[in-house]
């Protein structure tokens, strides 16, 4: 267990409270699940960044980082549509997009291959996580300002679609392979 490793389990530990947090009604838990996720969502960059520098890339590293943040990202947008802030299609594009890249990948480690995230798909999570963050906050807090949130899901959304369709282009050789 290395530094960067046990930063990407607090990250998964972090989903349970903000969910509770984000769905119950106290006083300022807009403010506190808004702080949650934003930590949550900063430690992904920083355990990447940390494993790199500090040379501690690890196999539990490569498989929990993903997970991590789909995690973090499919409970906020659920709890999202929960509270009538998120279209329920909306979410799942995006969750269904993560899930599909995440399929990909399993099928190019099944053949050999390894698919790093590329630059279009750590755009779509730190956009994703903007927009997550902001319509977290929601009317209230933002007050006209709130109209970013709705830009930052609607360009989650595209940017998703883009990244997804390049991944699934570039590795479609992938289903080639007469196993398909």
């Amino acid at each position: 267990m290395n530094a960067p490793n046990f930063i990407t389990i607090i990250r998964i530990l972090s989903v349970p409270v903000l969910i509770v947090v984000l769905l119950s009604q106290f006083k300022g838990n807009k403010l506190i699940a808004f702080a949650i996720f934003l930590i949550a969502a900063l430690t992904d960059m920083l355990d990447g960044i940390w494993a790199r520098r500090k040379n501690q890339i690890t196999t539990l590293g490569k498989l929990l980082d993903p997970i991590a943040d789909k995690l973090l990202v499919a409970s906020a947008l659920i709890c999202l549509v929960e509270l009538g802030t998120v279209a329920s299609w909306m979410a799942i594009i995006l969750i269904g997009r993560g899930i599909a890249v995440t399929g990909l990948r399993a099928i190019a480690s099944s053949q050999g291959h390894h698919i790093q995230a590329s630059r279009l798909g750590k755009i779509k999570m730190w956009v994703e996580a903007t927009a997550i963050s902001l319509l977290i906050l929601g009317k209230n807090i933002l007050g006209q300002f709130y109209f970013l949130a709705l830009v930052g899901l609607w360009l989650a959304i595209a940017v998703s679609l883009i990244s997804g369709a390049k991944y699934f282009l570039k590795f479609r050789f992938l289903f080639a392979s007469k196993d398909y």
